[in-house]
């Protein structure tokens, strides 16, 4: 029977595209848990680059490594409802946020207290980005692509070779 203080996170984003930020935090957290549960939400509200089923596959593809690194296993899945429901459905009991930058902190606050709200068992576990990160986000990242810049340093190889087929 497994233990039920066994700590099973769930690093949720809508990943369009999964960044290095993002990777830095899969790692970090990773480490964290016994089990990592990297939640895809579908936010169409966002009008994603990607579908869903695409960001899914670039996820799983750049985090395989990392499970194989940390021998932590870390499984990829798509979700279209709150977070607490895709953190129950899947056996979460620690969300695991990464932080950037002030704003950041402001959205996130509000987050952990809607959150804590639905559901009080389900811990929100902040994880500072690394420093040479900070600054990168999907958004710009997604900017500077479709104004033809150069976007390698921030995305890994696979998910910037699908950003670019997209973008042609």
């Amino acid at each position: 029977m497994p233990d039920p203080r066994a700590h099973v996170g769930l690093y949720p984003g809508t990943f369009d595209p999964i960044t290095r930020g993002h990777l830095d935090v899969i790692a970090r957290g990773a480490r964290l848990v016994e089990r990592l549960v990297v939640g895809v939400a579908a936010n169409v509200g966002k009008q994603p680059l990607m579908d869903l089923e695409e960001r899914v596959e670039c996820v799983a593809h750049e985090v395989a490594p990392i499970a194989a690194d940390t021998g932590t296993a870390i499984e990829v899945v798509g979700f279209d409802n709150l977070l607490v429901q895709c953190a129950r459905q899947n056996g979460a009991n620690v969300i695991i946020r990464g932080l950037r930058v002030v704003t950041d902190y402001d959205y996130e606050t509000q987050m952990f207290g809607m959150n804590h709200r639905l559901d009080p068992g389900i811990e929100t576990l902040f994880l500072m980005a690394t420093e040479r990160y900070q600054f990168i986000s999907s958004r710009l990242v997604k900017e500077i692509a479709r104004l033809g810049g150069e976007i390698s340093s921030f995305v890994p190889t696979f998910t910037h070779a699908r950003i670019m087929a997209k973008l042609r």
